[in-house]
């Protein structure tokens, strides 16, 4: 290797363990940006909508938005955290519930009835020690992180700076971004940037749907089977599906717990409920809504989700999605279309259809 290239070299990995230090911080800047997407499109649906200048378009969407946050603040967000105060008081009486419910079942089981050792089973205290011990592996230093509240203003702060400042003029930010990569290749880095805020998008618009959908048939499932609470459960399980996989199963925890506490026939309906309200989610509502969304498959999820929350912590859990589906896009676009349909091996080679397909999809430009 010439000098010039082991300089580049070392500078690469350099930038790369830098760039790993500030990473926590990097993610806060990634929140950001899926904001300020969401906030741009909106800017322009009001431009086009009402034919106004992106500089007045700004204003009203951010006030928009600030009114909106103020509104579930103020008449919202009190009568879910009343709720969720006496949910977690009630969760574990509905778990003692049901270990006196085996207990008894156990003691009145007929003769024939081979003999269970009742006690083998753990206690509330113990499934609560193994639960910590579970999240303290998997999440790290959480606990520790989010009980700091002026670490978490600060960062609110800076996600809510940034968003604004990117939301207010992009153009700037999207070229600097682009400078970053060889000048033969920005013309195509733009079109695979434009290619990952469609994604973004259309997989915002989708989530959010979907958890309006399952907050909504939940409610309605809860209030006629009468599990109390009904707000708190709702929102929760509407939230949580932002998470997949997870969400769903930590969501049902705390309606389960407090049927328990009327019957055990009222647990199996809830756990019934939040099954068919699950699939008919993932399999009839979310294919309908998201037909545009990028496609990822159950097992990339769930493995995309154990990485970054391995890698990157809490916030790498709540960031799994848009990350995997950046990521997913630039490994079709950059990877899989622009070197791997070009390679002309000796063996095997591409067609001619995709050569001609990565042909005309990378330009290089020189002026640039």
């Amino acid at each position: 290797m010439k000098l010039i290239e082991w300089i580049i070299l070392i500078s690469l990995i350099a930038a790369i363990v830098i760039l790993w230090q500030f990473r926590e911080i990097l993610l806060l800047v990634f929140a950001a940006t899926v904001l300020a997407i969401a906030l741009n499109n909106g800017v322009r649906f009001v431009v086009r909508k009402f034919g106004i200048s992106r500089r007045l378009a700004v204003p009203i969407v951010l006030l928009l938005v600030l009114v909106s946050v103020s509104a579930f603040l103020a008449f919202i967000m009190p009568l879910f955290v009343g709720q969720f105060q006496q949910l977690i008081l009630l969760v574990p009486e509905g778990v003692e519930q049901l270990t006196n419910w085996s207990h008894q079942i156990v003691a009145e089981s007929p003769s024939w009835f081979p003999a269970l050792n009742i006690e083998l089973l753990p206690s509330f205290s113990d499934l609560l020690q193994q639960g910590l011990t579970f999240f303290q592996r998997v999440f790290g230093n959480f606990l520790v992180i989010f009980s700091e509240s002026l670490t978490i203003v600060l960062q609110l702060l800076l996600v809510i700076v940034l968003t604004v400042m990117m939301t207010v003029n992009p153009i700037p930010y999207r070229r600097t971004l682009i400078l970053l990569f060889p000048s033969f290749y920005r013309r195509r880095a733009d079109q695979i940037l434009s290619l990952c805020e469609s994604s973004l998008l259309n997989w915002l618009k989708g989530v959010s749907i979907n958890s309006l959908f399952v907050a909504i048939a939940s409610a309605i499932g809860l209030l006629i089977l009468g599990v109390p609470f009904v707000f708190a459960h709702a929102l929760i399980a509407g939230i949580f599906n932002f998470i997949p996989n997870i969400g769903p199963l930590l969501s049902a925890i705390f309606p389960i717990s407090v049927a328990l506490l009327d019957s055990f026939g009222k647990a199996i309906a809830v756990i019934i409920l939040y099954l068919v309200i699950q699939n008919l989610e993932s399999y009839w509502f979310a294919p309908m809504v998201m037909q545009k969304q990028v496609s990822l498959l159950p097992a990339v999820t769930l493995i995309s989700q154990i990485f970054f929350t391995t890698v990157l912590g809490p916030l790498g859990l709540i960031l799994a999605l848009p990350l995997t589906v950046v990521a997913k896009t630039w490994i079709d676009e950059a990877w899989i279309k622009d070197v791997l349909d070009r390679w002309r091996g000796q063996t095997s080679s591409p067609s001619e259809d995709l050569v001609a397909q990565a042909d005309s999809e990378i330009i290089p430009s020189s002026d640039e």
